[in-house]
């Protein structure tokens, strides 16, 4: 199985970047199942019911969200209702949405989605560890699913990495958010699984993790918050993960990075 992995979009730059670049390395790969990681799609904050539809209508197969999955207050109810939503399966129990989505790809094979948020610099939250123990007891990688992707939503690289090795075997891939940078570990782990630290974002880069540069630095200089966080606006780059699955097995064969479009270096696997 193909599977491309896009990481965080942030607002309106990110946006731009998946509707233009999604289509085309979805061909060009000839993805079976696409992901997009949207919690910051709404002026950085969280996702609405439109934004959703547009992303679908470029090619995602799923949207995964994160620590700002509540922040835009109407997706609360169509959060029950859009079956291909990901929220963070360790938030508390009663919230609404899905942690662990199963899907079809379009080569006809099953996949698991799996969502958990980190607990370390960030809002306390239910443990991820024993949160995927919970699935991972009944969906078993190879028989039950042809392949399981674990999103690990969290900003210490040493708790993304942890998790990877925890699921190692168990699962196709483990891919971090969050921190908005694309790491340069891409790799396959002993027992099979790929992982990579974290996708990058989906947004412009000539920013401060893409938020417009003078609130930033404002706050880290002067200690004084002057406004709201905002967006910036430049050419997007959409950063995202390439992976392939056996599919006998489910473990992964193939993990690279992608990079298209904006600041960064361009790269797209061969």
């Amino acid at each position: 199985m193909k599977i491309l992995y896009c990481g965080d979009v942030v607002g309106r730059s990110g946006r731009d970047a998946v509707t233009e670049y999604l289509p085309v390395l979805k061909k060009k790969l000839s993805v079976d199942f696409t992901i997009v990681n949207g919690e910051n799609a709404a002026s950085g904050f969280g996702i609405t019911e439109k934004i959703c539809a547009g992303f679908y209508e470029s090619g995602a197969d799923c949207i995964a969200l994160g620590n700002h999955s509540f922040d835009q207050k109407e997706i609360m109810p169509y959060m029950a209702e859009d079956q291909k939503l990901v929220r963070p399966l360790n938030y508390p129990e009663g919230t609404p949405g899905r942690g662990a989505v199963a899907f079809r790809a379009r080569n006809g094979k099953s996949i698991l989605v799996i969502q958990v948020l980190g607990r370390v610099f960030m809002e306390p939250m239910d443990d991820p560890f024993s949160a995927i123990d919970k699935i991972l007891s009944t969906a078993r990688l190879g028989s039950k699913y042809d392949c399981i992707l674990v999103d690990i939503h969290a900003e210490a690289t040493s708790e993304k990495m942890a998790i990877g090795q925890y699921c190692d075997g168990r699962v196709s891939a483990v891919v971090g958010s969050h921190q908005h940078i694309p790491t340069a570990d891409a790799q396959i782990l002993p027992g099979g699984t790929g992982y990579q630290t974290d996708a990058g974002m989906c947004g412009d880069y000539d920013s401060v993790i893409g938020m417009q540069k003078d609130e930033p630095i404002q706050r880290f200089t002067r200690k004084i918050s002057a406004g709201r966080f905002t967006p910036a606006l430049g050419p997007g780059t959409l950063c995202a993960i390439y992976i392939e699955t056996d599919d006998k097995t489910g473990k992964t064969t193939r993990i690279e990075p992608v990079r298209m479009g904006g600041r960064l270096q361009e790269y797209i696997p061969a």
